[in-house]
């Protein structure tokens, strides 16, 4: 893999605060010598907690501001001058893109075009040198590209998302998604501006806010709740540990080749059935009380639209970076559910009184 740690760029991180930015900005700060300005509108889900190890650098700064709001972006990258935007800022929560669409629309679609256009607006105007420097990478996901066939259904050798594989969005949320990922590529061939898009299978890991299957298993079974599942549980997900994604983010953002898409994915195909009973045996033996905390399961009504299957055929970036990921499913869930075991102060701090861990997506 090509090191980075000489790197002194001016990095602006959109969604710092958010679970994958904010792995992000402490990757960068830790890892190189780059300077990271974190643009966040803090909404529910962003929080500056996950932030404290690096809040006191000199490389780091952060604006409170909307992407949607473009006298501001524009603002922004006028004092900051940065050499690299990596834009995470985004809803990501299936469910709620369901029971309420609108937030996704705005940030996703329109929040994106606002930081393009000024994006763009900005490099035009540099000088040679730095506009050769400069790239726009969007983080998006594996959602965008739809369903794929599952074992149950299609026994065999089953197909895996490529970088050519064709959108096919089924969320609000997803569709959003692939709306933004279509325009950053309109804006590269139309205005020439230097983009990179990735998509990344589920994340998972520390500061990870607690509406997320991961998180949401461990901390109801820690409080004693109800462990809800949809339908079967036979819904699979390729899973990714977040500073491992944080890792290849920033190898693709300053080494990626201008114009491409790379998928990141962490070669673990699990269902969440498979995945929530994997957690209740680490707090078996954490944490353990007189039964098991698989008894907590509770099957729901499945959500509306649901995919059963993604994953993710991560060889393009492995062959251009040789990269693969450190964590296997069994060592990064470990270190996950350990890390909320002792981090509660953080996962009851970031929850404000209007959200209560419920689940929403089998409700229209």
């Amino acid at each position: 893999m090509t090191s980075y740690k000489n790197l002194k760029l001016k990095v602006l991180v959109t969604g710092g605060a958010g679970f994958i930015g904010s792995a992000v900005i402490r990757h960068i700060i830790s890892a190189t010598e780059c300077s990271v300005v974190n643009v966040d509108k803090l909404t529910y889900s962003g929080n500056l907690e996950s932030l404290k190890s690096v809040s006191g650098n000199d490389r780091y700064s952060f604006e409170q501001v909307d992407i949607c709001d473009a006298l501001e972006v524009k603002r922004i990258f006028k004092n900051h001058q940065p050499d690299v935007v990596m834009h995470l800022a985004a809803e990501s929560h299936v469910d709620r893109s369901i029971d309420g669409p609108d937030e996704f629309i705005q940030t996703n679609i329109i929040g994106t075009y606002v930081l393009l256009e000024q994006a763009r607006v900005y490099w035009s105007k540099l000088e040679d040198h730095r506009k050769h420097i400069f790239r726009f990478h969007h983080i998006s996901t594996d959602e965008v590209y739809g369903d794929l066939p599952h074992p149950e259904k299609a026994p065999g050798n089953l197909p895996l998302f490529t970088e050519t594989t064709s959108y096919a969005p089924s969320s609000p949320y997803s569709a959003s998604k692939a709306s933004s990922d279509h325009l950053v590529r309109a804006w590269h061939k139309t205005y020439g501006l230097p983009t990179l898009v990735t998509n990344c299978s589920n994340n998972y890991g520390p500061y990870h806010f607690p509406e997320k299957l991961i998180p949401l298993v461990i901390i109801n079974a820690i409080e004693g709740n109800p462990l809800p599942v949809y339908g079967k549980g036979n819904q699979i997900r390729d899973w990714l540990f977040v500073e491992d994604h944080a890792e290849a983010l920033l190898l693709v953002a300053t080494q990626g080749r201008i114009g491409e898409t790379y998928n990141i994915g962490g070669h673990n195909e699990k269902q969440n059935i498979d995945v929530v009973l994997k957690i209740c045996s680490i707090l078996d033996e954490l944490r353990p009380k007189q039964s098991s905390y698989s008894e907590q399961i509770t099957f729901v009504e499945d959500r509306l639209g649901h995919d059963m299957r993604y994953a993710i055929d991560a060889t393009k970036i492995q062959s251009d970076f040789n990269w693969t990921p450190k964590e296997t499913f069994e060592s990064g869930i470990r270190k996950t559910v350990q890390w909320y075991l002792d981090n509660e102060e953080w996962w009851r701090l970031v929850q404000d009184g209007n959200y209560q861990r419920e689940i929403t997506g089998n409700k229209i």
